[in-house]
Formats: C-alpha cells, sequence, structure tokens
C-alpha cells in the first residue's frame, strides 16, 4: 500500500490548488447567478461527475499519449515538473485577490442554459483546467513505471485522489452561495498560497526525478 499513499499523497497535493473547490466556488456563484439550492446542488452533482469521468479518461489515456507522440517518462517528468513548479510560483506571487461583484438579485437564471454549460466551461476549464491535465498526464506516466501490482497501486491512489475532490467540488458547488458567505476571499487566498508551496515542491520533486533518469541514461 505504500505506492497507493505515495500518489494519493501526490495527486491530492498537486491537483487541489489546481481543482480547488473553495476558491472555485466563488467564481461558480458569479456565474450562476441568484439560483435555488436544488439548481445549484443538481449542477454540482453533474460537475462533479464529468470532473471524475474526465480525469480518469486523462489518467488512462496519458501513458499512451506519451507513446503515439513519441515522448519518454523523463522528458515528461521534467516539463511536466517544470510546468507544476511554475504554477506554484505563480500562485505564490499572485495579488491579493479583488472584491467581487455580487450577482443582481432581480437577475433570473435560465436552468436549460446553466445545464448546457456542465462540460465546458463549468467542469472544463473552470474545475479541471489545462494545469490539471498535465498534473495527470504526469503522474499517470509516473504511476506506469514497475510492475503490475506497484502500477495498480499508484494508479489507485490518483482514482481516490481525484474521487475526494470530485466530492469536495460538489459540496461546496452545491453550497457555493453558504460557502462564500462565511469565508472572506482573502482566507481563501491564504490558504491558496500554503498549498502553492507545496505544489513548488512536487513540482521540482518531478524535474529531478527526470533529470535524475536522463543523466543515468547517458
Amino acid at each position: 500500500m505504500k505506492q497507493f499513499g505515495t500518489f494519493f499523497g501526490l495527486a491530492f497535493s498537486a491537483l487541489l490548488p489546481l481543482i480547488n473547490p473553495v476558491g472555485d466556488a466563488l467564481v461558480f456563484l458569479g456565474l450562476v447567478g441568484p439560483a435555488p439550492p436544488d439548481v445549484y446542488r443538481t449542477l454540482a452533482r453533474k460537475i462533479a461527475i464529468n470532473t471524475t469521468l474526465f480525469m480518469m479518461v486523462i489518467q488512462l489515456i496519458g501513458t499512451a499519449m506519451l507513446r503515439f507522440f513519441g515522448v519518454s517518462l523523463p522528458v515528461m517528468q521534467v516539463s511536466g515538473g517544470l510546468v507544476l513548479a511554475a504554477m506554484g510560483w505563480g500562485l505564490l506571487k499572485d495579488d491579493a485577490p479583488q472584491a467581487k461583484a455580487q450577482p443582481a438579485a432581480t437577475a433570473r437564471v435560465d436552468v436549460g442554459l446553466l445545464e448546457q454549460k456542465v462540460f465546458y466551461p463549468f467542469t472544463f476549464p473552470l474545475t479541471a483546467g489545462p494545469g490539471s491535465i498535465v498534473v495527470m498526464v504526469t503522474l499517470s506516466a509516473h504511476a506506469s513505471v514497475g510492475g503490475v501490482l506497484s502500477a495498480a497501486e499508484a494508479h489507485a491512489g490518483i482514482t481516490a485522489a481525484v474521487l475526494l475532490l470530485s466530492a469536495a467540488v460538489y459540496i461546496c458547488y452545491g453550497r457555493a452561495p453558504a460557502l462564500t458567505a462565511r469565508v472572506r476571499p482573502e482566507t481563501a487566498h491564504g490558504i491558496l498560497r500554503v498549498i502553492a508551496f507545496v505544489l513548488l515542491c512536487i513540482g521540482v520533486q518531478i524535474t529531478w526525478n527526470g533529470l535524475d533518469a536522463l543523466l543515468k541514461v547517458r
């Protein structure tokens, strides 16, 4: 179970600041506007399911994509690690959040139109954007190294992290009005900066693993 725990921690730590359920709930609230609680819950459930399926597809085809394009695992590790480190650094340097305009109370919500936006833009790129794709492809390729049992445990750890984060998306998005009324943007931003430092460290570690493999080959 060592690989399960290792990749669960890596996937959860790397994806949390990118999926960012609490922070994105603020954006989600602004996009949806005033709506009954059941509308928020329905949209949140569909977004959470889509996020899980989307991330699982990326995980399954990650290694195949590398083989198709002729990209080696160490090169993918270096590239993906650098991207993650850059994202972490960018989040650390990000300015304090500005106050968001609240939706007008008199605005009407077209439920049918909102449901058409469940995948785009609510799932992609709001919830699982390009950064999440990089993380999943990198971790998937890294998890596929080793024996069958080891790889299975690693992918199971990644899957568990995705399921947990999708559950967090459902809770935060479904309760977006109540959540955003209690959590100040400054507080969410402070938590995000701590997680961004962890993301930076993970990116550096993945990059180092790739460089170490390339140096040994040479």
